[in-house]
């Protein structure tokens, strides 16, 4: 019997796995920083998108990170307990609703913005390889977005 090559198997071929480390790799570095905030990284990223767009409605946001709605809801839940944000059916359509930051969560934006600098000093990256690898996780992210557009 012919032995069949499975080096498609193998944990050091899989573009997934180094992906996959490194991300749980950097969550647990985010953990300290979050946790003075008390926020969680989920919680983090979806406040990162409105401080920069202030407001948004569920669907872009959950788009915009990459995260259904079963798992977004109970963050923004979460965030409007810690009065963050308000969510708000929109009067056009009440199917949708808008998320919008609130003075308490823009406060919030001060504390976090020395995060990313200390986030620099976990990585091992020089800023050419930083923006390189940021370019290439980017191209894979658009990668899915595109086909995934015929499941929206």
């Amino acid at each position: 019997m012919e032995e069949k090559n499975y080096d498609c198997l193998k944990l050091a071929n899989q573009i997934c796995f180094p992906l996959y480390a490194a991300s749980k790799e950097m969550i647990k570095r985010y953990k300290p920083f979050l946790d003075k905030l008390d926020l969680t990284y989920t919680q983090y990223i979806t406040m990162m998108v409105l401080w920069e767009k202030k407001q948004m409605n569920v669907k872009e946001l959950g788009q915009f990170l990459f995260l259904d709605s079963g798992t977004l809801t109970p963050v923004l839940k979460k965030l409007e307990a810690k009065r963050y944000i308000t969510r708000a059916r929109m009067q056009k359509d009440e199917r949708n609703v808008l998320v919008c930051i609130t003075a308490e969560g823009e406060r919030l934006k001060e504390k976090a913005s020395l995060i990313p600098g200390r986030m620099a000093e976990c990585v091992c990256l020089d800023e050419h390889d930083a923006r390189t690898l940021y370019a290439l996780l980017y191209k894979v992210l658009n990668g899915f977005k595109e086909s995934r557009g015929d499941e929206e």
